[in-house]
């Protein structure tokens, strides 16, 4: 249910939540003031301040689109399947499970270790690549060219909030989960054409209420280029999901008795941009940490790793563009997290999940993150519930 209106932007907010920190009410006010913003904001119920725009914002906009609104991880979602086995047919230990997998898929800032490690699905993608940097070729540094870094990096996990999972729904049935992006490639895009958007925005002399908000106008040399360098990171990031999860079932065929998918797997963006019709308009509509949730449409929320998560079928909202929360969304900043937590608190709050306790994921901790129960209570009029998953092995990037 909408629980709070803000009205002081040209067009009004309105929020699935009444817990809206002041730093992402004055984004979404800035952004609220916007030429290019149409009809309203809808602000779904894991909100919190991003960078560039508010995360957890579904922003809808005519005749423009603003690149820091997708951000630089474009494409960023999550992947799930259901399996044949049973939690009966688990080991004792998971540690063998999550090490097979932590072989089977890079993590952090490592990528396949052959040039063409997935070559079939980079050869899918290469040729879209090579029109948008024959265009543009300042989007890949030096680097990157050298190694084909996209290349290696299509089938790795990435870093930050993306991970692995084994779950366990209410009925004791094995799922994977995961949850990435694009990679290196789709940040470079993402931040290459927030520069170039800036750049075009302080030639054009409009005045904004925040550079982060600058945007493309319909039309333009650089709006076509970066539209078709979006919708191919948008590709790269589901096809990069789409090859974890083969290695990671892969990996599992090896420690695990035989197993079968039980359903087509869900596959999902939350970071992304398209061109949408709400109430006969033809508009674009950028979910910020939102997922589509139209009439029928299958989904996918994870909670922390010490939370449940949840696959959900949408209602439909119209209120809502037809969106939904993404995930828990974060309570507090990754340095907040770390100030105030150990590796006890660590330990306690994700007991009798096979993960990483180090550390370097306190930032990752399950109170860094807010209720994900609460979350879902906000949105019974965008969603219903289909399965509820409990963690048994995290795999963090």
């Amino acid at each position: 249910m909408i629980k709070t209106r803000l009205t002081q932007g040209k067009i009004p907010v309105l929020a699935w939540t009444d817990e809206i920190e002041a730093s992402a009410r004055d984004q979404l006010k800035r952004m609220a003031n916007l030429p290019v913003v149409h009809g309203h904001i809808a602000v779904m119920p894991d909100v919190h301040t991003g960078r560039g725009a508010t995360v957890g914002s579904v922003i809808p906009t005519r005749g423009a689109i603003i690149p820091a609104a997708v951000g630089v991880d474009i494409g960023c979602g999550m992947c799930a399947v259901r399996t044949t086995l049973r939690a009966s047919a688990l080991p004792e230990s998971l540690r063998e499970v999550r090490a097979r997998i932590e072989r089977a898929v890079p993590v952090g800032f490592d990528m396949h270790s052959g040039r063409r490690a997935r070559a079939r699905a980079a050869s899918a993608v290469e040729p879209g690549l090579r029109r948008i940097l024959d265009k543009h070729p300042g989007i890949e540094n030096r680097k990157a060219r050298q190694r084909d870094a996209w290349a290696r990096q299509l089938g790795t996990l990435g870093g930050g909030n993306h991970f692995i999972e084994l779950c366990l729904d209410e009925s004791d049935r094995v799922w994977v989960m995961l949850h990435s992006g694009s990679r290196g490639i789709g940040n470079r895009i993402g931040q290459y054409f927030i520069d170039r958007a800036r750049e075009a925005i302080a030639r054009s002399g409009v005045q904004l209420p925040d550079r982060d908000l600058a945007y493309l106008v319909e039309g333009s040399g650089l709006f076509v280029d970066y539209w078709e360098a979006l919708n191919w990171a948008q590709v790269y990031a589901a096809r990069n999901r789409e090859e974890m999860l083969e290695l990671v079932l892969d990996a599992m065929a090896r420690c695990l008795p035989r197993f079968e998918l039980e359903d087509a797997a869900i596959n999902c963006h939350h970071n992304y941009s398209a061109i949408e019709t709400h109430d006969g308009s033809e508009m674009y509509i950028t979910r910020k940490g939102a997922i589509r949730a139209g009439a029928g449409e299958l989904g996918i929320i994870p909670g922390s790793m010490g939370a449940r998560s949840y696959i959900v079928r949408g209602l439909g909202n119209r209120k809502s563009f037809c969106s939904c929360a993404h995930g828990a969304g974060r309570r507090m900043s990754r340095s907040a997290a770390r100030r105030r937590y150990s590796r006890d608190d660590l330990v306690a709050q994700t007991e009798g999940i096979e993960c990483r306790k180090d550390p370097a994921v306190i930032d990752e901790i399950p109170a860094a993150y807010k209720d994900i129960d609460t979350v879902m209570e906000n949105q019974l009029d965008l969603v219903e519930t289909v399965a509820t998953l409990k963690q048994v092995v995290c795999v963090k990037g």
